[in-house]
């Protein structure tokens, strides 16, 4: 077994991307380069390492991350390959959440899509450092410099140029490195394993140090030692320089730019340099906070073997009938039969094996320390998102974040044997994705599981099937709405009853207000303490709070409202919490009922990319969706479409976008905000 790297030899990274950038593919030149893997698998054979499920292999696209680890130069690297599927938008959260550094992709043909701005704000969300790397070079329509300006216009950020394209499209043969100032070039009968490093040609010298000028200027304005000794007229040595970006890509001051194309196994080398010289080790980066569950002081986990345990749950997988818990350790080491505490649980758990994961291989390790991914097995309770410390120092990490499903469907067996399989099945799913939500109607007695889109629930059919032999027939998809009022609305309501052999009083009067789109719910109270004392309003609150989750017109959600608490009245030795409760729910749901209530739909924003001969279709076929369109960029060979559409009517478009553009038109979608068609 190799000797575990310092932690400054660690990093931890993340491949994100749009769909289609080529991650998975610069993922797989990595892991070859670096002795990892033996041939380097190709996403459109459905050989990709890192695309292990037989989904992933089917459809071309990755739907779970996956995290392997390799060496390179004495460093240890540990990767999580995240999908670019909006779909799947949670791997990418719960990623970027453990992550020192990422590795954005872009496409030197798309520049900056969609996707690549959500997980670019995702990433921007937990302060990760990154670099940047222009794939694609080699197709036709690329244009590093247009990727480069679509980074600034889009992101917002703050690209540094540290590589030049050597040719462009089919010519494109190597790249010109600004810190070193040369050119290296790959032989293609090497798989690109080899590269030759060359003086720049005449003809490209000029240009080379006219960007090389300009880097020296853009990394002087953030540094103030370059600054001293670009003014001063000397030499700026390359050692100070890679510090110095090193400084300002950490502080998130500085995006260093890489170019290749990574099908034809040019510039991954220079690439995985760049990750090693310019991304944070764990012990860069501020020690991450977390509170302590007792007195709920901060308490800081700092990135050393020899600290009190903190580590946090990412991930959970279901894998051979086993629970495989993803953990990012913090601070401190894990042991293999060791023992761990939940705070949030208050359980201790044994880990029973520690793993180096390899996509779907695993190595099993005897310690795991500071700065590690590791997958254990044994954890019993414990799930995603959830801490593990030690008894004698507990503290708390912030959980992760994700959205709420927007789309649902109804599923049930097909026979009796299926029927005792789902419910367990289905908790196998909810345990390894948080995204994914399940509830039985009691109306019509079926299974609803909801999730982030047709393709994430599509997926889910597809491994029930296909893992753990359940058979079952789906319903159409039914959209989750939302509901609010048009008009404000007052209600009164007494609770005057007999409860478990004591008579309990309330009376409770509202005011329901509706609020602007995507303000959500409020609650105040406009009543003095001699009307109702203050020990009963957080009970009104909740009263209010729970019949909120459950509309007039069709029982869903009710968003963007105010209630406004306005009288009620007291009666001492009768008047509890539970009739004030109850109380405020009957008020709610009577105000509800005359503030004219309506539906508003899930609002979706979509891009359409589409060959310029059928945009009137795509159009056309938008505006029968009661699509809204908002804008229609050009770019090389395409038109991108940019438009609002109601979820219930997007149903089947990607069937009928490539029938209508025989098969050429691409688009995404994402959830943008709940209105009223």
């Amino acid at each position: 077994m190799k000797k575990k790297s310092a932690i400054h030899n660690i990093r931890n990274i993340g491949i994100i991307a749009h769909i289609d950038a080529g991650k998975t593919t610069v993922t797989e030149r990595v892991l070859y380069y670096t002795g990892r893997s033996h041939k380097i698998g190709e996403v459109h054979d459905g050989e990709a390492v890192m695309d292990w499920m037989p989904d992933e292999q089917e459809r071309g696209i990755t739907i779970t991350s996956a995290v392997t680890t390799c060496q390179w130069k004495g460093n240890e690297i540990h990767i999580i390959d995240t999908p670019g599927h909006v779909d799947f938008t949670i791997e990418v959260e719960r990623s970027l959440r453990v992550l020192d550094g990422a590795v954005g992709i872009f496409c030197a043909v798309g520049g900056v899509e969609p996707q690549s701005e959500t997980v670019w704000r995702q990433a921007d969300k937990y302060f990760v450092p990154k670099i940047a790397f222009i794939n694609k070079l080699d197709r036709i329509g690329a244009n590093y410099f247009g990727a480069v300006k679509m980074m600034q216009e889009r992101l917002n950020a703050n690209p540094l140029i540290l590589q030049l394209p050597v040719g462009m499209e089919e010519d494109f043969s190597g790249i010109i490195d600004l810190i070193d100032m040369k050119q290296i070039v790959w032989d293609e009968d090497t798989m690109g394993f080899t590269y030759s490093i060359q003086e720049i040609p005449g003809d490209l010298l000029e240009t080379a140090e006219e960007y090389r000028e300009k880097l020296i200027e853009t990394v002087a304005e953030v540094d103030d030692a370059i600054m001293e000794v670009y003014l001063s007229e000397t030499p700026v040595t390359n050692e100070s320089l890679i510090d110095a970006i090193r400084n300002a890509t950490i502080n998130l001051k500085l995006i260093p730019v890489l170019c290749g194309s990574a099908l034809k196994n040019k510039g991954i080398q220079p690439l995985i340099d760049a990750i090693v010289r310019y991304l944070p080790s764990p012990a860069d980066v501020p020690p991450i906070k977390g509170i302590h569950p007792e007195t709920g002081e901060i308490v800081e986990c700092i990135a050393k073997d020899t600290e009190p345990l903190a580590a946090l749950i990412f991930k959970v997988l279901m894998t051979e009938g086993r629970k495989l818990s993803f953990v990012r350790i913090y601070s401190g080491k894990i042991k293999a039969k060791g023992d761990v505490y939940n705070p949030l649980r208050k359980e201790n758990e044994k880990l029973a094996r520690i793993l180096r994961m390899h996509a779907n291989k695993k190595e099993r390790i005897d310690t795991a320390g500071a700065g590690s991914i590791v997958g254990v097995i044994g954890l019993k309770e414990s799930s995603t998102g959830e801490t593990l410390c030690s008894v004698d120092h507990p503290v708390i990490l912030e959980k992760i974040e994700h959205d709420k499903p927007v789309i649902s469907v109804a599923v049930e067996p097909k026979t009796h044997a299926d029927q005792e399989k789902l419910d367990q099945v289905i908790e196998k799913f909810i345990a390894e994705d948080p995204t994914l939500k399940v509830k039985k109607d009691e109306d019509t007695g079926q299974t609803i599981l909801s999730g982030m889109g047709e393709l994430h629930l599509e997926i889910i059919i597809s491994r029930m099937k296909r893992e753990f032999k359940t058979s079952v027939n789906v319903g159409k998809p039914q959209v989750v709405y939302r509901e609010t009022i048009n008009i404000e609305a007052k209600a009164s309501a007494v609770f005057d009853n007999e409860v478990a052999g004591q008579r309990q009083f309330g009376e409770v009067s509202l005011s329901l207000k509706p609020l602007g789109r995507g303000t959500g719910n409020r609650f105040k109270s406009m009543i003095t303490d001699d009307i109702i004392p203050e020990a009963y309003i957080p009970a009104i609150e909740k009263g209010v709070m729970e019949s909120l989750e459950s509309g007039a017109t069709m029982g869903y959600p009710v968003v963007d409202v105010e209630a406004v608490l306005t009288g009620g009245s007291y009666k001492d030795s009768l008047s509890t919490d539970l009739a004030y409760t109850v109380s405020a729910s009957m008020a709610c749901k009577a105000a509800l009922a005359k503030g004219e209530p309506f539906l508003l739909d899930p609002i979706m924003a979509v891009e359409v990319f589409v060959p310029e001969a059928f945009i009137g279709d795509v159009i056309g076929n938008l505006n029968a969706r009661n699509g809204k369109i908002e804008s229609i960029e050009h770019k090389v060979g395409v038109q991108v479409v940019k438009a609002i559409v109601p979820l219930s009517k997007m149903f089947g478009y990607s069937t009928s976008l490539r029938s209508a553009t025989q098969g050429r038109g691409t688009f995404t979608m994402q959830f943008s905000h709940f209105d009223r068609c």
